[in-house]
């Protein structure tokens, strides 16, 4: 059966996230319906990461098999114009055939993410459920100082949600880097890593918009994460500032 890697962006607005749920919409789901309008196949398609309601992406990857070899311009164009009948607001970037050897999810090596912080006093209108809304200015030097904490090999039980699923609290986090965004009043965090737990970069975003506020020292970030418990993180930071940005694969696969 021919393998076809999928290149997707979606607005998470309104979807219950990634993953198919039976009583709510998902963006596998949509993406599986138009498939199947397509071609006539029902099928399932894996992911490189899950995200969360309200959570958007512009570089997910998914893989999915096929009975029946196609063009990658007719994939990506025929599975699009089902998403467009249906109102998703999901697309197709690219479409391209594979080797049966690549898995959007195993195959993975480094996953990245961005965190969108907008500071002004106006409420946010055309970015609304696009990012997240400060009032208040943040010290974004202070910001991008208390993320270097976090950044290195750590049990980051402090910063996993309790209904986290991994084995495992302790991770590799690459790059945790607080920067201006080219637009007046944003902010990205902007987050690397090979896996990462569940609300991970929430969690460090809730924490680090307290240091922006003075509210938390890069020694308060420390401090939490050397506790190991939940109960010293930071608020977990709103879904709708997050974006699933892209992920990195080997040369010899993807």
């Amino acid at each position: 059966m021919p393998r076809y890697r999928l290149d997707i962006e979606y607005d998470g607005t309104g979807y219950a996230g990634w993953q198919h749920q039976d009583d709510h919409p998902s963006i596998q789901q949509a993406i599986e319906t138009a498939i199947r309008g397509f071609c006539g196949e029902t099928v399932r398609i894996r992911a490189a990461g899950r995200t969360d309601a309200g959570v958007h992406a512009w570089g997910q990857v998914a893989h999915v098999d096929l009975e029946k070899a196609w063009p990658d311009e007719t994939v990506r164009n025929a599975v699009n114009a089902h998403l467009q009948i249906a109102g998703e607001r999901v697309a197709i970037i690219a479409a391209r055939q594979v080797d049966d050897e690549f898995d959007a999810r195993f195959s993975a090596i480094k996953r990245h993410y961005v965190y969108r912080i907008i500071c002004r006093r106006a409420p946010l209108v055309i970015e609304k459920n696009r990012a997240m809304w400060s009032v208040k200015p943040l010290d974004i030097a202070a910001m991008h100082e208390a993320a270097q904490v976090l950044v290195g090999r750590h049990d980051f039980t402090t910063f996993r949600s309790v209904q986290c699923q991994a084995k495992s609290p302790v991770r590799s986090l690459d790059r945790l880097d607080v920067v201006a965004g080219a637009q007046a009043g944003l902010i990205e965090i902007h987050a690397s890593a090979r896996s990462f737990l569940h609300n991970q970069i929430r969690s460090f975003a809730g924490t680090l918009r307290l240091v922006g506020e003075g509210k938390w020292t890069a020694a308060d970030v420390a401090a939490a994460l050397a506790a190991r418990n939940r109960k010293a993180c930071g608020p977990v930071a709103a879904p709708e500032g997050l974006y699933f940005r892209a992920v990195d694969y080997p040369e010899t696969v993807g």
